[in-house]
């Protein structure tokens, strides 16, 4: 019996020294206030997303929840006013699977909304299907989506400055890879949707923002807007909703036991758009509150500015109210 006692002991020793070492991850440490400045989180209805919102609402920002369910989104509007006791947290529908509710979201905005500060591209997507425009889903929505949001709201946010972009990539963009003429002629970085490609394009999705964060730093340099991706950490969110139901009860127990609840999650995030100092660092890649070395792929200029310029190309959108895309010239 005593052996059991002690055996119990030591898995749960390890399991502490593990989760604390390991995956809790470091915290935000800067205390700067946001009184009168404006955030738009995407996705910040849930997850790390919500969890970032509210910090910044703690801080005093005025906070724009861009999501695309309404109900969930105002429910988290509400929750976060009442816990922050900061009324200026408000929904905006904003559906990036679709470039013309991009457009529209950007429209209302710069008519509502005298100034931007921080743009927080978070929300994320992983599994099968297709946007609104044919794109492969986790590209049209973790990256084209925001590629486009981005660039619609980035005079607004040179007006105030500085100002800040930060971009929620992943670790595993490690394991991407853009294959421009699979792009070209299926809209898309994989060739089908099995699970293992729905991962694969999740990955792909993740090295196309670390190389966008990378070639907009480029074309800012010398303006007041910095900008910045990052690796959250193995959070515990509803990021797989979309994936096979025994792939998600497969990773549920681990996912109890080891992943970072979503305030654990945001912290990067938070340094990423607080931190004095950083600014420097404009267009690099952060992990656990500190600068990180980014994969072989995303350190590639050669490869941000292609995807850069492919993105750009009205003839592979072929969407509506792309009028006004791209129209970055900066030396």
């Amino acid at each position: 019996m005593s052996a059991l006692l002690y055996l119990a002991a030591g898995l749960v020793f390890s399991y502490v020294i593990v989760y604390y070492g390991v995956f809790r991850g470091a915290r935000c440490s800067s205390s700067v206030k946001l009184k009168g400045k404006t955030a738009i989180v995407t996705g910040g209805n849930t997850g790390i997303g919500k969890a970032t919102a509210l910090e910044l609402a703690k801080r005093g920002a005025r906070v724009i929840l861009a999501c695309r369910n309404k109900e969930k989104a105002e429910v988290a509007a509400f929750d976060i006013r009442r816990e922050s006791g900061n009324n200026q947290v408000v929904f905006m529908q904003l559906d990036l699977a679709s470039l013309k509710s991009v457009h529209s979201f950007a429209e209302t905005f710069l008519k509502t909304e005298p100034r931007l500060d921080i743009l927080i591209n978070n929300a994320g997507v992983m599994g099968p299907g297709r946007t609104e425009d044919g794109f492969g889903l986790a590209f049209g929505v973790n990256h084209l989506g925001h590629f486009l949001l981005t660039d619609l709201l980035l005079e607004r946010l040179q007006q105030g400055g500085p100002s800040r972009v930060v971009t929620v990539a992943a670790l595993l963009h490690r394991f991407g890879h853009i294959d421009f003429p699979l792009l070209a002629s299926r809209k898309d970085l994989v060739s089908g949707q099995s699970t293992r490609q729905d991962f694969l394009a999740y990955c792909n999705s993740k090295l196309c923002n670390v190389l966008f964060t990378r070639e907009l730093a480029n074309r800012l340099e010398g303006t007041r807007v910095t900008c910045y991706s990052l690796h959250p950490g193995v959070i515990h969110t509803e990021l797989c909703r979309s994936t096979s139901l025994w792939l998600q009860l497969l990773m549920m127990p681990f996912a109890k036991l080891f992943f970072l609840d979503p305030e654990g999650g945001a912290q990067t995030t938070l340094h990423c758009a607080l931190q004095e100092g950083i600014e420097p660092l404009s267009g690099r890649y952060f992990s656990n509150c500190a600068l990180q070395h980014v994969g072989g792929k995303g350190r590639d200029d050669a490869l941000a500015k292609k995807l850069w310029e492919r993105c750009h190309d009205d003839n592979f959108l072929n969407a509506l109210y792309l009028g006004t895309f791209f129209k970055l010239e900066y030396p």
